[in-house]
């Protein structure tokens, strides 16, 4: 069964992050924030998320999140972008959250 999946993170390592985030991408989640990723997975592709998490973050100081959102608290969701702020407007935040 498909469900609404989260997952964040706060790793030290610039490396390290962009693997973790590559992960992420591979399994379909898209970007909500720098070190934040969101969509749709099965029980079987976040057990293979957390495994390949773990193979990359070895010994680096780090912390990576999952959580699964029913679709009830989806709705519940709330968002405030002050004056059309958006993450990846400047060049400089585009270039890190492509790497």
């Amino acid at each position: 069964m498909m469900v609404c999946t989260l997952v964040i993170y706060d790793i030290v390592e610039d490396k390290v992050r962009r693997r973790i985030a590559e992960v992420c991408k591979d399994y379909g989640l898209e970007r909500v924030q720098y070190s934040a990723f969101f969509g749709l997975t099965d029980r079987n592709r976040r057990e293979e998320m957390m495994l390949k998490f773990r193979r990359i973050l070895g010994d680096t100081e780090g912390n990576i999140q999952m959580y699964v959102i029913c679709e009830k608290d989806i709705r519940l969701k709330k968002e405030l972008s002050v004056n059309g702020y958006d993450p990846y407007r400047s060049e400089e935040l585009r270039t890190r959250a492509a790497g």
